[in-house]
This record gives structure tokens, C-alpha cells and sequence, in this order.
């Protein structure tokens, strides 16, 4: 017995079809039950948020036929946060005739992950990547196209292959846009009812199952109730819990975390990603971080001065005292290691006071001989809106001097436990996109996202809700569940209101920010985890006698939105430094300082930590249910990309 947590009965996922792994999805697929068209203009699904999942879910189940309503907490779906990534999707075409295949996607994921994810999962997502591609340009998505009009392709990090489709630095924009066209297409034809400006704050179990939501009108206040047959998350991930993250600052984890309180477990909430190519922090009062696209990796040159403490500008420094660290470390794969290890390479180099930039917090990523070898105008087509972005934030101008980067929170591969068919443990609540847990084990590749959020919305969860919905109809939904669930948040937001205290909900984000950064960041050791777990009982109980929420609940109130979020991230903070502490293997973005090898590379421990952890909500503490992982068709062994 853990004074943290208990131990409670293995978790199994019961969908995923056995035999040969290419012909499971196939099989899946076929044994599904369907709706008939006439029944499903009868069955109601609610879908929350609408970026690449969200957004190609509700468009792909209102053109089936379903009654679709949507939400989202942005003025308009393309707000939603996909439209911030950068530099390209991922799909096993092989245009390039350069070895590529749905078996080495599949590989090259599985072992980004750490061998932390599912087989079955990660296959069928390398299966649905070739049509996703077709998918997109039949809406108009306009990837960028080699001299003779065929679809150009980039690397990215973790695969020797050039198997990345983008639109400049603009890909999520671009993949989102389509998405929003399909949808807003549903919206104009009636199948999707469009509601902007509302956040979830509750979902509604009625006899055991997902039967609706409990959203704020965040413009009048009015607390609304809306049922369904089935409800979809599809709501992004929490990575600011860290409070500095590439996230935008509107990101949170308010709707999974209820949906966990509700029932839902979660699973490998510590398995957090931190991107290598950052904008370095810039003051104390900055309130995000801003992504420089790991497609930049292609061209770009990482590196420090060889010496300690040479603070000379990077074009006094000779080439020969210049430490290109990832070419010399990593001769095979280079300047494309996966993001995990391209990030602690660039803390080490920075801990050894080789780093660059004010504090020595920075590492340098030079274009000079990218704009030798191809000229300035070939780098501008490729990167131009990225440079142009970097020149307008830091003041300077990437073409004449190199970059500066390093590594910040990104992106969670955690999030809520869902079985083949991405459905949670609460029957008809299906998750989707960053918001489930299921593609990338513990490290995710760059260009994955994108293609895991348009798998799951377009192609997969079109065809495995139809299976539960068929079962149907599910009977009236308990008022008495309405009710409860519905003064659940009522009494949370007085609450909040009623505190009326000192310190606002932002400054203890911060502060909830940096202890995670500093105590559960891209190195973890269980003296540090130990203390983060004795200090965020301490600050939730201050934030919760002490914060002040100005304003009233029946009006446009930021102020509350962000108290209620906050709060949230202190329940999740204390459970991923439970997850943390628990797993003491390093594997992907995990690194507990104990466990590395003599290279100070990642140690796994796969005879005591080859599951997915799966934390079941309970008053008396988190209850760990273990998945166990099963190799099939890829051998767990050390990661190397040397």
C-alpha cells in the first residue's frame, strides 16, 4: 500500500480483433454493427471542441446522418488550437520511392513511443494515414507541391524517411480550415447544431452511461443541459498544467478531468512532451511560449560553443569551436533525433553552461549553410512565415544570425484511457484527438498529432460509435442524474465566487506552473516528486481560502473561466506526479534521473512497467488499474538512433 495510491483489478481492452495485425482493422470494421439511415436521424451525438478531432468528428457524423450538436469555448471552430501546428503530417504514401510503408510508420511510432503504445492502435493509425492525405487535398488543403505538381514531402524527427506533408509552416491552419469547411458544410444542411462560446463543465451518466453535458453560456452565463445518445471529448490536452507551454493560454483540461470524476479513468497523465525547438522564455511576466516548427530541423544546424561560458555573438565563434551535439552524438539520424531526445541533449548541454541567450538558457539553430547550399529564396518558400514569426517575437532576424531555441512543454501523450474503439470506461463517452491517451505511447513524433486527430474523427470514430449506437435506443435519461450533475457545477462556481480572497487564479497557476516545470519537467527524481506531492495539497488549499474571482456568474466572466480551470489543474497536477513518482523507468518524455544508462539515455524497465497505467478516480485517493502491453510484431529493445 502506497500512502498515494491503492492497486486495483488489471484493465483489459476488449475491442481490439486478434490475428494478423494489417487485417484487424478490416475485421473491426466488418464486425461492427450498423444504423440504418432511417435510425440515425434519429440518434443525437454531442461533440465537444472542434479542432482537427472535434471538427472532422461532427463533419463526418453529420454527413452520415447522425443529429450532431457542437461545442466549442472559441467565438468560431477555427480557433480551435490545431491551427497552431506548424510543420506537417505524417502519411506511409512513400512518394518518394524512398523505403517507406505503413509497416515502417508503424515501426518507427512504436519505438518513437518508447514501446509504450498499443500495437493494434498504432498499426491502424499507420493504415488510415494514406487516406487521410486523399482526403485532404479532395477538400483543397493546399500542401506543397514539387516543380512538376506531385505532393512534396519532408523528414522529420525520428524517421529516415520523408514521409511528412505540409503547407509551409501553416499545415495545422491549412488541415483545419478543410475540416472547418466540411463541417460548416453539416451546419448549412442542418445535421450539426453549432454552439460557440460554451464550455463544458459536466458530463451527464445516467444508468451507467454518457447520456449528455452540463455547458456555460461563457457570454450570459446561463448553465445549460443538452442529451444525447452518445457524447464525444474531443477537447485537446492539458499541457498547461505547466502554466508556460506552446499551448494557447485558453487550453485546459477542465473537460477530461470531469469526465474522470465522473467515472472515466485516465491513463499515463505524467507522459508529458517537451518540444526541442521553443522560443526561449523571454521575462517573469510571459504568459506562453511559441513553437518554432520541428520542420526546421530539416535544414537548420543545432549547436553551442565547445567552451563553457563563451559569450562571444555565434558569428565570432569559428566552426571548429562549434559543438554541432546532435550530429556527434546521434551520427545516424543527426539533427532529426525524436523530440524527447533532442530535448534533453539540449538541457544537458545548457547544464554543462554551453548554452546561449540570456540565463545560458538556449542552444542555436543556424540556417547559414542551408542559405549556402540552396539560397535565401529556396529557404524563404520553405520556412519563410516561421522566420518571419521568430523575426517579429525576439527582434532578430534568423537569415543573418542563427536562431535561438529550447526546449518547452508541447504536447501530452496522456489523457483519457479508451479501448480499440475509443470509447472510455464510461459506455457511449468516446474520446478523441490529444484528449485520449491511445496512438503514441510515451513520446509522440512530430507530424503525429495531426494524423491521429483526422484518423479518429474522419475514419475511425464514424465507424466504431455506429457499433454501441446500434444497441440502442438507451431509454430516458434520469432526470435525478440531470439534476446532480447540474448542481455539481453550480455549487463549484459559488463556490469559487464566494472566496472572495487576495491572490487571483493566474498568479497561482504560475506558481503551480513552475513547482510542475522545476519538480515534474523534463527530468523527474523521486526526491522531487516527493516534494511537489507535499506542496500541491498545500497551494490547492491556499488557492481554494484565498483566490479572488472578481465579477458575478451571470455575466462574460474570464475571471471565473480561469478559476475553474485552475482548480482543475491542481486535481490533475497532484495525479501526474503520482503517475510520475510510481513509474520508476525512464521511457520517452518520462526521464527519472534513476534510470539512465551510461550514456544518460532513457532506461526502460519493461519486466515491471511494460503497461499503461490506468488511474481510476476515487475519494480516498487514485486507484491504479494496470493494461499490460503485448510485442507482437515490433521487439521491445533499447532505443537507439545512433
Amino acid at each position: 500500500m502506497n500512502k498515494h495510491y491503492t492497486e486495483g483489478e488489471p484493465i483489459r481492452d476488449t475491442k481490439a480483433p486478434a490475428g494478423p495485425i494489417e487485417e484487424r482493422w478490416e475485421k473491426r470494421k466488418f464486425s461492427a454493427k450498423l444504423v440504418n439511415p432511417a435510425n440515425k436521424r434519429k440518434m443525437h451525438v454531442i461533440v465537444v471542441g472542434t479542432g482537427l478531432a472535434g471538427g472532422s468528428a461532427a463533419a463526418t457524423l453529420g454527413e452520415l446522418g447522425y443529429n450532431v450538436t457542437s461545442f466549442c469555448y472559441q467565438d468560431s471552430p477555427r480557433r480551435a488550437h490545431s491551427i497552431a501546428a506548424q510543420g506537417g503530417i505524417n502519411a506511409a504514401k512513400n512518394y518518394r520511392g524512398d523505403g517507406d510503408s505503413i509497416y515502417r510508420l508503424f515501426y518507427d511510432t512504436v519505438k518513437g513511443g518508447d514501446f509504450r503504445a498499443r500495437e493494434s492502435n498504432v498499426y491502424r493509425l499507420a493504415q488510415v494515414s494514406v487516406n487521410i492525405i486523399d482526403q485532404a487535398v479532395a477538400q483543397g488543403v493546399p500542401f506543397a507541391r514539387e516543380y512538376g505538381g506531385l505532393l512534396d514531402t519532408r523528414s522529420f524527427g525520428g524517421a529516415q524517411v520523408s514521409r511528412t506533408f505540409y503547407a509551409r509552416g501553416q499545415t495545422g491552419q491549412q488541415l483545419l480550415l478543410g475540416a472547418y469547411q466540411a463541417l460548416e458544410r453539416q451546419i448549412a444542411a442542418g445535421t450539426v447544431k453549432m454552439n460557440t462560446r460554451h464550455e463544458m463543465l459536466d458530463v451527464i451518466v445516467s444508468d451507467g452511461r454518457a447520456r449528455g453535458v452540463i455547458v456555460r453560456d461563457m457570454v450570459t452565463g446561463e448553465i445549460e443541459r443538452h442529451l444525447a445518445d452518445a457524447v464525444v471529448l474531443a477537447t485537446g490536452g492539458y499541457g498547461n498544467v505547466f502554466f508556460l507551454s506552446t499551448n494557447a493560454k485558453g487550453c485546459n483540461t477542465t473537460a477530461i478531468w470531469r469526465a474522470h470524476r465522473r467515472g472515466a479513468m485516465f491513463a499515463n497523465p505524467c507522459y508529458t512532451q517537451i518540444h526541442p525547438t521553443c522560443i526561449p522564455v523571454s521575462g517573469d511576466y510571459q504568459s506562453k511560449l511559441t513553437l518554432m516548427s520541428e520542420s526546421l530541423r530539416n535544414d537548420g544546424r543545432v549547436w553551442v560553443p565547445v567552451k563553457a561560458g563563451d559569450t562571444r555573438p555565434a558569428s565570432e565563434i569559428p566552426e571548429e569551436e562549434r559543438d554541432y551535439y546532435l550530429e556527434r552524438i546521434y551520427p545516424a539520424f543527426g539533427n532529426l533525433v525524436p523530440r524527447d531526445i533532442a530535448s534533453r541533449a539540449a538541457k544537458n548541454v545548457c547544464d554543462e553552461g554551453r548554452g546561449v541567450g540570456p540565463g545560458g538558457l538556449g542552444v542555436y539553430l543556424d540556417f547559414a549553410d542551408a542559405i549556402r547550399r540552396l539560397g535565401r529564396e529556396a529557404v524563404e518558400k520553405k520556412y519563410g512565415n516561421l522566420f518571419e514569426m521568430y523575426e517579429r517575437i525576439t527582434g532578430e532576424d534568423p537569415y543573418s544570425q542563427p536562431m535561438r531555441i529550447y526546449p518547452a512543454v508541447h504536447y501530452t501523450m496522456g489523457g483519457l484511457w479508451v479501448d480499440y474503439d475509443l470509447q472510455s470506461t464510461i459506455p457511449g463517452l468516446f474520446v478523441v484527438g490529444e484528449a485520449n491517451f491511445s496512438d503514441h505511447g510515451a513520446n509522440r513524433l512530430g507530424a503525429s498529432a495531426l494524423m491521429q486527430g483526422l484518423a479518429d474523427g474522419y475514419f475511425v470514430l464514424p465507424t466504431t460509435i455506429g457499433d454501441y449506437l446500434a444497441n440502442g435506443p438507451y431509454g430516458e435519461v434520469d432526470d435525478g442524474a440531470v439534476a446532480e450533475a447540474e448542481a455539481a457545477v453550480q455549487s463549484k462556481i459559488e463556490r469559487l465566487l464566494s472566496v472572495n480572497g487576495t491572490r487571483t487564479a493566474d498568479s497561482y497557476h504560475r506558481e503551480l506552473g513552475k513547482l510542475m516545470w522545476d519538480y515534474c519537467g523534463m527530468e523527474r527524481t523521486e526526491e522531487s516528486l516527493r516534494k511537489a506531492l507535499e506542496r500541491i495539497p498545500e497551494l490547492r488549499e491556499e488557492f481554494w481560502q484565498n483566490v479572488k474571482v472578481s465579477g458575478t456568474a451571470d455575466e462574460l466572466n474570464q475571471a471565473l473561466e480561469r478559476a475553474g480551470r485552475v482548480a482543475d489543474f491542481f486535481d490533475l497536477a497532484e495525479l501526474m506526479c503520482i503517475d510520475a513518482l510510481h513509474r520508476t523507468e525512464s521511457c520517452g518524455g518520462h526521464f527519472r534521473a534513476e534510470s539512465q544508462d551510461a550514456d544518460g539515455e532513457a532506461l526502460r524497465d519493461d519486466e515491471n512497467f511494460a503497461y499503461v497505467a490506468a488511474w481510476e478516480y476515487g475519494e480516498q485517493g487514485p486507484v491504479l488499474h494496470k493494461e499490460a502491453l503485448e510485442y507482437e510484431y515490433v521487439k521491445m529493445s533499447q532505443r537507439s538512433y545512433k
